[in-house]
């Protein structure tokens, strides 16, 4: 059964963003109104009269839940929520997706389904600690939240930032060796921990997300491991796309092709450069879907994507990741 938009609250409470004592669980299921989809490859219809998607939200740590609309991508996204919750912006850290733990498997992306539950993760505990490289990987995967902050998204079992406790998944990276890197783009931090000289030690600024007293956990629970069924609160088969140029359209689900391929490229994306991005993977299969040979692919790829200065290798094996979904090889 299509999920469509939420039922309109009363007049009494639409005065405000928040909604007192409004439980979570009450927007898992039905009574949700029908929502209209441009099809036919028509251009999307102006500001006024696209059907106002309404999403709910909360802070993770604990908070009212409030009622956002009106974003086409992840910044206004996030403006919007700072709103609603009397926040500044750069409070934001991360969203997650109809659950509210460090779960980097429910990591809001550049996709939400339309009845999907937003939780913001703001900025906790401040932190810095001294790291030696021993090794030349740290065994850090980075990612960004599309409005400037880099943050920790897996920490590799048994390398050398795992032997750091205090370093955590979620943590944001505010500043390396005394730079501050808030607005670079996870490919950019990555690679500058990648350029820090074996067998020295060297020095990161984290910002934790806040949490509530009961989410406080050992790490390793915190990995990236995914969520049990019980913490969904939401599925939608129709999905609020965003992109950094051009409005926001609503989609159907991404096929068995495009899941499979995705999840492969953004395998390599975190093989090859130390960073996860579902978004970026998307667009690198959006490039490749009606490519014909590996050289048509690498130059659209470094027409859409250049500034990512992908190697050689890593473009190939991405064109053949592209070639085996299509071809259900995996």
């Amino acid at each position: 059964m299509p999920l469509g938009l939420r039922k309109k609250k009363n007049k009494s409470r639409e005065s405000s963003n928040l909604v007192e004592n409004e439980e979570v669980g009450a927007h898992s299921g039905g009574g949700a109104g029908k929502s209209t989809v441009n099809g036919g490859g028509l251009p999307p219809p102006p500001a006024s009269l696209r059907p106002k998607l309404v999403f709910h939200t909360q802070l993770a740590h604990g908070s009212p839940t409030g009622r956002i609309e009106g974003f086409t991508n992840v910044k206004e996204l996030y403006n919007k929520m700072a709103e609603a919750f009397n926040l500044n912006q750069d409070e934001i850290l991360f969203c997650t997706l109809n659950t509210h733990k460090i779960d980097m498997e429910k990591l809001l992306g550049g996709q939400i389904g339309l009845e999907d539950f937003i939780f913001a993760h703001i900025k906790g505990i401040k932190k810095e600690v001294d790291v030696h490289k021993a090794e030349e990987a740290l065994g850090l995967t980075i990612t960004d939240n599309g409005a400037g902050f880099a943050f920790i998204k897996r920490i590799k079992e048994g390398s050398v930032v795992d032997g750091v406790k205090v370093i955590c998944v979620g943590d944001h990276i505010e500043c390396i060796n005394g730079k501050n890197i808030v607005g670079m783009r996870h490919f950019e931090v990555a690679r500058m921990l990648k350029e820090l000289p074996k067998n020295q030690s060297f020095t990161l600024k984290l910002v934790e997300p806040m949490k509530a007293f009961e989410m406080l956990e050992p790490r390793s629970r915190g990995s990236g491991a995914k969520a049990s069924g019980d913490n969904r609160v939401g599925t939608g088969r129709e999905t609020l796309r965003m992109r950094s140029k051009g409005p926001a359209t609503v989609e159907e689900m991404p096929t068995e092709f495009e899941e499979k391929a995705v999840k492969k490229v953004d395998d390599l994306l975190e093989s090859y450069m130390g960073i996860r991005d579902t978004e970026l993977a998307a667009t690198m299969v959006e490039v490749g879907r009606d490519k014909n040979n590996p050289d048509e692919f690498a130059m659209a790829l470094d027409q859409a994507l250049g500034d990512f200065a992908f190697p050689d290798e890593f473009v190939f094996d991405v064109w053949g990741a592209i070639g085996d979904a299509k071809q259900g090889r995996f």
